[in-house]
């Protein structure tokens, strides 16, 4: 993995250990040589990968809407800064540059962004590995969700096992570096042919 997509929030949420965890995953992607991708942002835990990142004086790509960069408050250190139209170029274009994807904690655009992209994966649309680094047990009620989306039928256990989860950066990377994609599914193949 030459580049790694992280999707966060814009503020630093009230637990300190999760500011400390997005920052020292922007430090371990510039140890591993692999370039960030994020939004585009100097705030929040956006701000703090991207810090984590440059203080390892690793590689920063942002990209951010036009509108949001009014709003948000870009990041001006950052090696590159992408200006796009919507919300979906941006989206888009993050992919485009990015060989897998982490979320860390955030609100609902975080939550968008993940669900899209392991969507786009489902339907065989990539094969790039998607993480979620879990701090603090940030997102154990939504991996507990989707277990129950699986036990009720509206989920299919091979989907669910798309998405890699960890406690920890180390233990995120090996699991990314280790990703075995799926196979297409055989409804995909049908309907393309």
């Amino acid at each position: 993995m030459k580049r790694i997509a992280v999707f966060c929030g814009s503020s630093t949420g009230k637990e300190s250990k999760i500011i400390q965890a997005a920052f020292h995953l922007g430090e371990t992607l510039a140890k591993k040589q692999i370039d960030l991708v994020y939004g585009g942002a100097k705030v929040g835990l956006m701000g703090q990968v991207a810090d984590g990142t440059l203080s390892k004086n690793g590689k920063v790509i942002g990209v951010i809407p036009d509108f949001l960069k009014r709003k948000e408050v870009f990041h001006p250190t950052i090696t590159e800064l992408i200006v796009v139209e919507t919300m979906h170029e941006r989206k888009l274009k993050m992919h485009e540059l990015s060989d897998g994807f982490i979320a860390l904690p955030g609100g609902f655009g975080t939550l968008e962004e993940l669900f899209e992209i392991i969507t786009w994966g489902q339907l065989g649309l990539h094969q790039k590995p998607i993480g979620i680094l879990n701090s603090e047990g940030f997102f154990d009620s939504m991996l507990a969700f989707l277990d129950t989306m699986v036990t009720q039928g509206f989920l299919k256990q091979e989907n669910r096992d798309m998405l890699l989860e960890d406690d920890s950066v180390e233990g995120l990377f090996q699991q990314m570096q280790n990703y075995q994609p799926r196979a297409i599914p055989k409804w995909i193949e049908k309907e393309q042919t």
